[in-house]
């Protein structure tokens, strides 16, 4: 079962998504408010802009690690890879710069929410730091709010949060697991 929210009064409707194809619209009716809205079923557009990532087979990719989206109401799980330097990440809108888009529908969420800095440190070894954007709601790290640009170095596993978001940092050796 599937929910979809009415974008007038936020209303949930419930479908059985099985019923229908990728790429039918279907259109709804609000009980509540009498609001018609239409969806499309299938696949996101931006799944397309996204590869699909196999830290074994991404040619392009150094295996620099990379973060895993735990699915909730506001999204479907999502993988996005890191990069050496600055990794922004914040809620995926059209046009904008940020290179770890997570799709969406969660308010809570910055465009620019906060960013996740990759480098080697005197031992050659990578090095993971997290910093708030700033962002409206902050970022949590083991359920302590890091203050506006406030900096933490975080390892494999770690579990970090924005906005009703929960997310995994999955590092180089290990994101096969």
């Amino acid at each position: 079962m599937k929910r979809v929210r009415c974008p007038k009064c936020d209303n949930y409707i419930t479908f059985d998504e099985t019923q229908y194809q990728a790429g039918q619209s279907l259109v709804f009716e609000c009980p509540q408010c009498h609001k018609q809205f239409g969806i499309r079923m299938g696949v996101s557009k931006l799944h397309n802009t996204q590869k699909e990532y196999d830290p074994e087979h991404t040619a392009e990719d150094k295996g620099y690690g990379s973060i895993v989206v735990i699915e909730n109401v506001f999204h479907y799980k999502q993988i996005l890879p890191l990069q050496l330097g600055d990794n922004i990440i914040g809620r995926y809108m059209k046009g904008s710069d940020i290179n770890c888009p997570i799709e969406t529908v969660d308010p809570s969420i910055d465009m620019n929410h906060c960013c996740i800095n990759i480098s080697y440190d005197k031992k050659n070894n990578l090095k993971y730091i997290l910093t708030d954007g700033p962002s409206n709601t902050g970022t949590f790290v083991d359920n302590e709010i890091l203050g506006n640009r406030e900096r933490r170095v975080i390892e494999d596993g770690s579990l970090f949060t924005i906005g009703a978001t929960s997310i995994i940092l999955k590092t180089k050796g290990n994101m096969e697991k």
